[in-house]
């Protein structure tokens, strides 16, 4: 329904009526408000402008020195600046032996002790008098502190090795490691497969030479460290590599005729 709003004046004259907008029952008209305008909001200073201009700046670190002015340049110089810079190496490298023989020593199930310190203080001495005679090959792959540990740390191993095998005698005859290998072949719990290779390989062992197979069985089967072996036999570690690369390459060659054949 339409609502009618009649309009008279001063003196009740009809002047005209205006019709007005549908409107639910109840409901009354609501004005529309403006909304006030918001301020734009305020700018905050800045934090720096905050702190007083009487504060101290933290101090800069200053740059690390480059293994060329920290390291290299010392050590191949001469004077008061070498004997420091070789003192600073030394106890790098004692630092790393004595880790790599603490942790060689609980491997191997070795007690602690002066033997033990006594073993750390030569390998650092060793591995000093390696890295200063090699300083003219040190590449720069890595940093120089990097490349110094490595020595400490094979120095170190090496002298821990021998240490553990002073009192143990290496078998004279091979002929025993040989008996060892073949007795897994007898072992019941082992598959049939697997009986017979190693059959095959003790039949192969035997028919290498001598010293081929004093070496391999040592270093494969009674797991001689190859430092130990080279005392041992008076001999280094790039001779018995090389057996032991010859050994490998003839056994393998006579397994592989026993097959074809």
């Amino acid at each position: 329904m339409m609502d009618t709003d009649v309009r008279v004046d001063a003196k009740g004259r009809h002047v005209g009526s205006r019709q007005a907008l549908p409107r639910s029952a109840g409901h009354s008209p609501r004005r529309l408000r403006a909304k006030p305008v918001s301020e734009p909001p305020r700018s905050r200073p800045a934090p720096h402008s905050l702190r007083p201009s009487t504060a101290r700046e933290l101090p800069v670190a200053a740059p690390r020195l480059d293994d060329e002015a920290r390291w290299l340049t010392p050590l191949a110089s001469t004077g008061a600046a070498h004997d420091h810079a070789v003192r600073e190496l030394h106890c790098l490298l004692l630092r790393a032996s004595r880790f790599e023989v603490r942790r060689r020593a609980a491997a191997l199930g070795l007690a602690g002790g002066s033997e033990l310190d006594d073993i750390a203080n030569q390998a650092a001495d060793d591995a000093l008098l390696a890295v200063m005679s090699r300083l003219e090959r040190f590449e720069r792959r890595s940093r120089f502190t990097t490349w110094a540990y490595k020595f400490a740390i094979h120095t170190a191993g090496v002298a821990v090795r021998r240490h553990a095998w002073r009192n143990r005698e290496l078998a004279t005859d091979s002929s025993e490691s040989l008996e060892q290998l073949s007795s897994l072949a007898d072992d019941p719990a082992e598959a049939a497969q697997m009986r017979e290779l190693l059959a095959r390989i003790a039949t192969a062992i035997a028919r290498l030479t001598t010293h081929q197979r004093d070496v391999l069985l040592a270093l494969a089967v009674d797991g001689v460290p190859i430092d130990v072996l080279a005392d041992r036999l008076s001999t280094n570690r790039n001779a018995l590599y090389k057996t032991l690369h010859d050994a490998r390459t003839r056994l393998r060659s006579l397994l592989d005729h026993e097959e074809t054949t």
